[in-house]
């Protein structure tokens, strides 16, 4: 008798990704860069190009999930839509195609997915861990042993950042400092909200900001996902991945291996979000992950 397999759609600012798991085992884990957030910070409307965009690759996701027979699915919907005031739009056509509608998370329950699936494999439950999901519109931390304990979200994320300061190619100094300079603030109130951040013993981050600059510091030629997940990035690599990224233009930036094309044109900014956390905290390293909210997803289905 085989294993029910569940699966879990993340509809995020910058991608839409799909997994497809029993819980242990992965059968499929698909991502497509669709940005369903594409000026969202400007405009407070989902641009309708964007959603079809995502419709699109919702109706290839539909056709993957019949083809492998999944028992259950969780759809989620995190910044982009939570910004929008057409939202609905997007919700209930996606539902037409997927048979329920994607729910809108609040960033507490992204926060959390996000921790769940991150920590889900961790050998270790008892060491006090932050995890980081550097999204498009949205970053979320955790901080917990065996459940969270603190959580806050801000709306800093690669897509946001990009669109509203780095309007240069490649971006000038001071739209770099800038930049920065609001992480920092928003920084400000994770540490309101999230007091005992700083004295994570295990920082862990989350999604295509860091998973990018880790393979782009491994140098891989093709994405290795077995290369990626629990690779120890330091915040000296961090920074120098970020010098060279910031100072090319898109053009040459496209010529560093491990860097995904698609995400070219925004990781200074998701770059921007990422050293300032290890700056700002004082962290040394990250453990870069794999399983994030998708994995989340997942679990809650099967408890």
């Amino acid at each position: 008798m085989s294993t029910p397999k569940f699966a879990a759609i993340d509809c995020g600012t910058n991608s839409t990704r799909l997994l497809i798991s029993d819980g242990h085992i992965v059968e499929e884990r698909l991502m497509r860069v669709t940005r369903l957030g594409a000026g969202v910070d400007r405009t407070g409307r989902l641009d309708p190009a964007a959603i079809e965009r995502t419709l699109e690759v919702l109706r290839e996701y539909r056709q993957v999930m019949d083809s492998a027979g999944v028992v259950g699915l969780r759809i989620a919907a995190t910044s982009a839509a939570r910004d929008a005031a057409n939202s609905q739009d997007f919700l209930l056509a996606a539902e037409q195609i997927l048979g329920q509608a994607p729910e809108i998370l609040t960033g507490q329950e992204e926060a959390q997915l996000s921790f769940l699936g991150a920590t889900s494999a961790l050998d270790d439950k008892e060491i006090l861990t932050l995890v980081v999901d550097i999204g498009g519109g949205s970053t979320e931390f955790a901080l917990g042993r065996s459940e969270v304990e603190e959580s806050v979200s801000i709306d800093v994320g690669c897509v946001r950042m990009t669109e509203k300061f780095l309007l240069h190619d490649p971006p000038l100094a001071e739209e770099l400092s800038n930049c920065i300079s609001v992480i920092e603030q928003h920084l400000d109130d994770v540490s309101r909200e999230v007091p005992g951040a700083a004295t994570a013993a295990r920082f862990i981050g989350l999604a295509g900001t860091v998973t990018n600059v880790a393979a782009v510091e491994l140098g891989l030629l093709e994405y290795n996902p077995e290369a990626i997940h629990g690779f120890v990035l330091s915040k000296e690599a961090a920074e120098d991945v970020f010098r060279t990224l910031a100072t090319e233009a898109v053009a040459d930036r496209l010529h560093n291996p491990g860097l995904e094309a698609q995400r070219a044109d925004v990781i200074v900014g998701g770059c921007c979000v990422l050293v300032e956390i290890f700056r700002y905290f004082g962290f040394e390293e990250c453990i870069v992950s794999e399983a994030d909210i998708l994995d989340g997803l997942i679990l809650s289905q099967i408890a």
